[in-house]
């Protein structure tokens, strides 16, 4: 096992609901470490260049859409395995094919509105990270 950085996103629908905080234990009670964390609104330009894999696919306005219509908490999740970690967490995209007691099943409402953001590998990670955080902001 190894420690490593993953980014991770509580999204809108997360934040109007009020429960970030909730999210947030669930990290931590999993092992993983906040090494950064940002409330912020996205501006149209940064979802867009954010999600930018996903602009020849259908659901892209929507989502750039979800992701601009309120504020958003970025954080840098560290610890052993952080992304695999971090992944089992969030659970399936899809709310009602998540497992129990996953942060999906929990609290996302649809698989449109799914309550977090979680990089899916190491080379997404660094890109996402990067993407939303300078160096100097993380904590080792």
């Amino acid at each position: 096992m190894s420690v490593e950085k993953t980014l991770s996103i509580i999204k809108p629908d997360a934040v109007r609901k009020n429960v970030v905080g909730q999210i947030l234990s669930k990290f931590e009670a999993n092992g993983l470490k906040v090494a950064a964390m940002k409330m912020k609104r996205l501006s149209k330009a940064e979802a867009e260049g954010f999600y930018a894999e996903h602009k020849e696919r259908g659901f892209f306005g929507d989502l750039v859409q979800f992701m601009i219509s309120g504020p958003v908490v970025v954080l840098v999740l560290a610890g052993q395995d952080a992304i695999l970690k971090n992944r089992a967490l969030m659970g399936a995209t899809d709310p009602k094919k998540a497992e129990p007691g996953t942060i999906r099943a929990d609290f996302a409402e649809s698989i449109d509105e799914n309550a977090v953001h979680g990089s899916d590998s190491a080379t997404s990670a660094a890109r996402e990270i990067a993407f939303f955080f300078d160096a100097a902001e993380i904590v080792n």
